[in-house]
């Protein structure tokens, strides 16, 4: 998996497919993150104690699920290969 800093150059290309391709790769990138780190909270690991409720974790991955699901459903009917 490529990491944010990686997703920059293709964030400035002029060619929106090449954008589009960076927006959800860095989605995918922040969307793993939080689920890795929702899954060590409920095994007991995490090394800090969250700011927000659970409740909010759980309102934002489900967002970015539907977001991510969007991105997906706009790269077929664009012809935008991920």
């Amino acid at each position: 998996m490529k990491t944010l800093k990686e997703t920059v150059e293709m964030m400035n290309s002029a060619d929106y497919k090449e954008r589009f391709i960076a927006e959800y790769e860095q989605l995918v990138i922040r969307y793993t993150g939080l689920k890795n780190m929702l899954e060590k909270w409920d095994k007991g690991e995490l090394n800090f104690k969250p700011t927000c409720p659970r409740s909010t974790y759980n309102m934002q991955i489900k967002a970015m699920t539907d977001y991510i699901a969007v991105l997906e459903a706009r790269a077929v009917m664009e012809n935008v290969e991920l």
